[in-house]
């Protein structure tokens, strides 16, 4: 049974306060918490219903039946799940390598896109994204589930993302990559495959105190040229089409 003491636990991982201090995470629903563990982490303590807790057995050594009513109790979900894992946030040693390209993401305020852009930096084959302390949590419960697993395989970091820059500026000067309304045609623009590419919020897109250390801005042209066409791109879709065209230049 779901002792009183793991329900609170499980509970409190919903706030981020406390998956900072306990350096932890919740991750719901059988498929996640095993594309999970494929990825390389353990989770500490797996609960579920009796017709699923049997194939999760074996990835951990702390596993226990509930009922649903306990499920919905520590569900994060409007649904919940018939599995619920906690896991430990992994720790990294270092943020990225100068021979590759690493994300930054100034401000993502929707989880949803959150977890979307994370799974697409991993279709991509990018390891490291650097998040500022003002976007959504990359351990919350909803970016998990946007991740579908990716969040094992790319390594995402908080940090002051001005601090990033001047080190970058005074250090490797690796070209830092922004999209702009009035940036050069991503399509025409020479792109090098070692660097940094900021994603900036939903609806302000990049920070007025982080433009100046963008070295290329870059545009997403709309089609057909000329003909109105919806504003903007939701920021995960715009991600998309700049990781996409990175790598098509090594095809």
């Amino acid at each position: 049974m779901l002792s009183i003491n793991k329900k609170k636990l499980i509970q409190s991982l919903a706030q981020k306060k406390q998956r900072d201090q306990q350096q932890m995470f919740i991750a719901e629903g059988a498929k996640i918490i095993m594309d999970l563990v494929r990825g390389g982490l353990s989770p500490v303590y797996v609960v579920g219903l009796p017709d699923v807790i049997g194939q999760l057995r074996g990835v951990c050594e702390e596993v226990c039946d509930c009922n649903e009513a306990d499920l919905k109790a520590i569900s994060q979900l409007r649904t919940p799940s018939k599995a619920v894992a906690i896991f430990r946030k992994p720790q990294y040693k270092s943020v990225g390598k100068n021979e590759e390209l690493i994300l930054v993401l100034d401000e993502i305020q929707d989880p949803g896109n959150m977890g979307t852009i994370i799974r697409t930096a991993d279709w991509f084959g990018i390891r490291h994204i650097i998040c500022s302390d003002t976007c959504a949590d990359a351990f919350g419960p909803k970016t998990i589930q946007a991740t579908m697993g990716a969040i094992a395989r790319v390594k995402v970091e908080e940090t002051d993302l001005k601090t990033l820059f001047e080190t970058n500026r005074n250090g490797a000067k690796l070209p830092v990559y922004g999209t702009f309304l009035e940036g050069s045609n991503i399509y025409h623009t020479e792109l090098k495959q070692a660097g940094y590419i900021v994603m900036g919020n939903e609806g302000k897109g990049i920070s007025d105190c982080l433009k100046r250390y963008v070295t290329d801005k870059l545009f997403i042209p709309s089609y057909p040229p000329g003909e109105v066409t919806s504003e903007s791109l939701n920021v995960a879709n715009a991600t998309a089409v700049v990781c996409s065209e990175f790598r098509r230049r090594l095809l």
